[in-house]
């Protein structure tokens, strides 16, 4: 059974980067997350929005790579925001402990 890839959509304006994700974020597709994140940040916006409303997993690679990409972020002076995070990864983050290690908003900017 094929897996479902994860696409990524950058918008970027003079304050803010926003990638839209859709598909999973995994083993598989963590490289390319964090190459498209890092890219951003050079020069980096005063902030990099994450919109997950078309996230549908994100396994543990996927987590720790959520956290290195804020760490990241706020070392090139920037913060990464995560915007409509389903309630699956809520859970996940809640669970995990790592909710509090992440910028998250309720609704999209």
């Amino acid at each position: 059974m094929e897996r479902p890839d994860l696409s990524i959509s950058v918008q970027q304006g003079p304050n803010e980067a926003l990638l839209t994700l859709a598909g999973e974020i995994d083993m598989s597709t963590v490289a390319r997350l964090s190459a498209a994140v890092g890219e951003l940040l050079n020069p980096a916006p005063p902030r990099v929005v994450l919109d997950l409303s078309g996230v549908t997993f994100c396994d543990s690679q996927g987590l720790g790579t959520l956290v290195v990409l804020s760490r990241k972020a706020t070392l090139a002076q920037s913060v990464l925001v995560l915007v409509n995070v389903g309630d699956f990864l809520m859970r996940v983050l809640d669970i995990t402990g790592l909710r509090n290690a992440l910028m998250i908003q309720e609704t999209t900017p």
